[in-house]
């Protein structure tokens, strides 16, 4: 079984890879990792960009959308199986996946969806890690979702949970501070209370990325930029414990390469505990529903 205690790389900033900035990412200074979706890299053909990241001793870490982990039903082998061979193909230090469910009698949701935080639903999910564990070749760690909505028959808090979660397996966490962000605004739930109950000598790294607010309801879209708020969870975090990395996710509407490089240079100033003097917008105004 690989377990993620006591195994966090130091990894430093990075960037989510996406084939369409494949070369801005290849030149954006001070880039020390990358992250890749798993579920849009074959093993097998490695793309040119990664492979030349590889070579230049840049980490890329596969981050897993697809294996389910959340659901009722024990994981797919054959997703586990794929998972393995792209962390080998990319000689990963480390896999991670969600704590969500996205199928239910073989249906698709098309969405990262939220687990009831139940006992009953821990001892189910805990069952599902230990499976995937015992077939990746690495550590895995999980990431918190940003969630539209909560169970009502929730027993524990989102920081209770992934703690009892960790304990049972032994897995790592990825902490996006941005789905702590849609939380507190969407369920009400205070994030920097979530961030100091975590249990810091868990976490493996940490997400950042931009979302809008729309008809008083948080979008995780990462198509904008990083606001004010998330960026100060950041600091908050970073005020507990020196995060082995932080990564920016963008996934549409990319900005210039300045601008990727500029909120970069925001993550890093979080980490030096100096984020109240980044040049940070405010947070995000109300935008009107789109169509």
């Amino acid at each position: 079984m690989n377990e993620s205690s006591g195994t966090r790389p130091a990894l430093g900033v990075g960037i989510g890879w996406r084939d369409e900035i494949d070369v801005v990412v290849e030149q954006l200074p001070g880039v020390a990792w990358v992250e890749v979706v798993a579920e849009n890299i074959c093993p097998e053909h490695l793309p040119t960009s990664i492979r030349l990241l590889r070579d230049r001793q840049v980490p890329v870490i596969p981050h897993g959308v697809a294996l389910g982990l959340g659901g009722a039903d024990t994981p797919d082998m054959a997703r586990v199986d794929r998972l393995a061979r792209v962390a080998s193909a990319l000689d990963a230090p480390l896999v991670t996946e969600h704590v969500a469910f996205v199928r239910s009698g073989g249906m698709e949701a098309g969405h990262l969806l939220p687990v009831p935080r139940t006992r009953e639903a821990l001892k189910v999910i805990a069952e599902n890690v230990r499976i995937a564990q015992q077939e990746l070749p690495v550590p895995l760690a999980l990431e918190n979702i940003a969630p539209l909505f909560a169970w009502p028959e929730d027993e524990l808090s989102e920081a209770q949970f992934l703690t009892e979660l960790t304990d049972r397996t032994g897995v790592g966490l990825l902490v996006d501070v941005a789905n702590l962000y849609t939380r507190q605004i969407n369920l009400g739930v205070d994030a920097a209370a979530e961030i100091a109950a975590l249990p810091m000598e868990r976490i493996s790294y940490v997400h950042v990325a931009g979302g809008r607010l729309v008809d008083g309801v948080w979008h995780d879209t990462h198509e904008h930029p990083l606001s004010r708020p998330v960026l100060e969870l950041l600091a908050e975090l970073c005020g507990r414990m020196k995060p082995p990395g932080v990564l920016l996710e963008r996934d549409g509407n990319y900005p210039p390469p300045h601008e990727l490089a500029g909120e970069l240079e925001m993550i890093r100033k979080a980490l030096q505990g100096s984020a109240s003097e980044s040049p940070v917008p405010p947070a995000l105004p109300v935008l009107p529903a789109s169509g």
